[in-house]
């Protein structure tokens, strides 16, 4: 399959799973290779044949959205956002609440929720001993969300984690060592698409990172952008990736970290 083809079936598929093109470019590479192992299964002989079939069966477009969604995660990763978090940020909120409500949406495999159950715990309970985390993460890939569910991944996942918190949360020597009960507490995971559903707020912070602001068409990035704001509460925090940016045109919110992607409701709206 030579990747012309690849990236030609990709711009005329994208727009109609309210895709853009541009979000892959990181990652089209995977997507073909994906896309390559489709055909095989379904004996096609090249992707004419593989569009043919996209316009003849609705249910393979589902098929086709989940080879599209290529997760890159890890424990703490963009370690400046959440140093800014455990030391500023989220501090600030649990003066005014004891309990915090997070929500972790497009978790991929977990490393996110677990992280922030982890800051907490290690980084805000000890000088709030009275807060509360309530944290819900959804994902919209079932087999990512199983593994999330499991709480157990390769060490070099870990890597990032401060390594006396890496210490604390994973004991042991296993290979793929899993995440202790303590840091499960008050976690919740969910099967849950963007595109068709959001959690009931307010929340106090919510993480959208690495999905709907590089993989979205900017119409969907800014109904999905919309609803996000909807849902925190006033004085609320957004985080987006460190490679995303908000669309145009999208609700106004206030930048609260210097130049990390980091987002505040105005209190007064």
């Amino acid at each position: 399959m030579k990747d012309d083809d690849c990236t030609e079936l990709l711009r005329w598929a994208a727009p109609r799973l309210r895709l853009r093109l541009e979000g892959f470019h990181r990652v089209r590479g995977q997507v073909c290779k994906r896309l390559g192992r489709r055909l095989h299964a379904l004996g096609l002989p090249h992707l004419a044949a593989y569009r043919e079939r996209l316009e003849s069966d609705p249910e393979e477009w589902a098929v086709l959205d989940a080879l599209c969604r290529v997760t890159i995660s890890r424990f703490y990763r963009d370690a400046r956002v959440f140093d800014a978090l455990r030391d500023e940020l989220l501090p600030a909120l649990l003066q005014s609440s004891p309990v915090l409500r997070v929500w972790s949406a497009g978790c991929a495999s977990g490393e996110e929720p677990y992280t922030v159950s982890i800051l907490f715990r290690r980084g805000l309970l000890p000088r709030f001993p009275r807060a509360r985390l309530e944290l819900v993460a959804t994902e919209a890939d079932g087999a990512l969300l199983a593994r999330a569910r499991k709480g157990c991944y390769p060490r070099g996942t870990l890597r990032e984690l401060p390594a006396d918190w890496r210490t604390e949360a994973f004991p042991g020597s296993d290979t793929e060592p899993c995440l202790t009960p303590e840091y499960r507490d008050g976690l919740i995971f969910l099967h849950e698409d963007l595109r068709a559903r959001m959690q009931e707020g307010p929340f106090q912070l919510v993480l959208c990172r690495n999905v709907a602001f590089t993989y979205f068409a900017p119409s969907l990035q800014r109904e999905v952008l919309a609803g996000l704001v909807a849902r925190l509460a006033p004085g609320g925090l957004l985080v987006i990736g460190t490679r995303e940016s908000l669309p145009e045109g999208g609700v106004d919110l206030e930048r609260v970290a210097g130049a990390l992607p980091v987002f505040r409701v105005p209190v007064s709206r």
